[in-house]
């Protein structure tokens, strides 16, 4: 891998609503220390990425409203490495903006675009397989991760791709189709062929590969992005940025480019991965008691109580009695007491509560 072309974009511009209540609009999940290790989930995707990309290579996709947030986590950039999308757009035109941007600066330029907010536990593993995706980018692939599904989630999209006798994890597959979110058989149904990975939304792919891809099947968006480069950097950016966005479709990068091209690759990875799409997600990931409690914050006691996720401040002391499968979580002035099965309810909890 060449550090000196090689970028990293991480995506840290969601609003992370089923991290309520300690997530919100003004300090979404991924400016949080979840795990409560003193690292932010921002954070640890820096210092992951920072491992094999340089410092000055390395690049925030984020909402304008978090420029200062990330900043303060992220004291090594400068205001130039945060690339602020004026209004959420999905993923395809913030990406198509940051590759035209990086690669008016370095047209040899391979992106690593990675989200802010995924957890990955092997790091080094994690450096090997980009590697791979790496040498498989740079023969003209646009390149994503697929992780080895351990159940049959039906919160994930699924990459199928092409085995041969050769096939092994760690390395890069041809794409045969991408599905989105199944149903519990349909998602069996992929178990069960051990031809289908989970979408990790990474992806590794060379700017002007990702750039030809956008021209040919999302004209619009690479038309905007493109057409005058010499506006990146200049004083006129912030209000090319309103004008372009406000004309952009808002339409993921997946359903923009990657379910079309026939230049899709996907390397099988094998790490400890999780993408903390919901409180339920972080409990595996969590020190546990002996009654499988995973108790983060102030003084915790749990009396017969098991598989509980409590997470409080630390000036607090929590007395729980008979409670099991629940989420207990308290941020400032908010506290949250929900039965894991319901976990997928709660963005139409906060609906009704005005606070979504």
């Amino acid at each position: 891998m060449t550090q000196n072309n090689t970028y990293g974009l991480i995506m840290a511009g969601g609003v992370g609503s089923r991290f309520w209540p300690m997530s919100t609009p003004e300090n979404p999940k991924q400016f949080l220390d979840v795990l409560g290790i003193g690292k932010s989930l921002l954070r640890l995707t820096f210092e992951r990425l920072n491992r094999f990309i340089p410092t000055q290579n390395i690049f925030i996709l984020t909402n304008s409203a978090y420029q200062q947030l990330v900043l303060d986590q992220l004291p090594e950039l400068t205001a130039g490495q945060v690339l602020c999308e004026p209004e959420r757009k999905n993923t395809a035109p913030c990406i198509a903006y940051a590759a035209a941007k990086i690669h008016a600066l370095d047209p040899n330029a391979t992106l690593l675009i990675s989200p802010a907010d995924h957890l990955i536990v092997n790091e080094k593993r994690f450096e090997e397989i980009i590697n791979v995706a790496w040498q498989t980018a740079q023969s003209g692939q646009l390149v994503t991760l697929g992780i080895e599904p351990s159940r049959p989630d039906t919160g994930y999209g699924y990459i199928e791709f092409a085995k041969d006798a050769n096939t092994t994890k760690g390395s890069a597959c041809p794409v045969l189709q991408f599905r989105e979110k199944p149903d519990l058989a349909i998602a069996q149904s992929f178990l069960d062929a051990g031809t289908f990975y989970w979408n990790a939304g990474i992806f590794v792919w060379k700017s002007e590969v990702i750039l030809a891809a956008l021209a040919a099947h999302q004209n619009d968006i690479y038309q905007i992005f493109s057409q005058d480069t010499k506006v990146y950097g200049s004083d006129q950016e912030i209000a090319f940025l309103k004008d372009a966005f406000a004309a952009c479709p808002d339409i993921s990068i997946d359903f923009a480019v990657m379910e079309k091209a026939n230049n899709v690759s996907v390397v099988l990875a094998d790490f400890d991965w999780s993408d903390l799409g919901t409180w339920g997600s972080l409990t595996t990931h969590l020190q546990k008691d002996a009654q499988q409690n995973s108790l983060i914050g102030g003084q915790i006691y749990a009396f017969d109580s098991a598989n509980c996720l409590v997470n409080v401040p630390s000036h607090k002391t929590v007395l729980l009695d008979g409670l099991q499968d629940y989420i207990v979580v308290e941020s400032d002035d908010k506290l949250m007491v929900l039965r894991l099965s319901n976990e997928q309810k709660l963005k139409e909890y906060l609906k009704q509560m005005g606070q979504a």
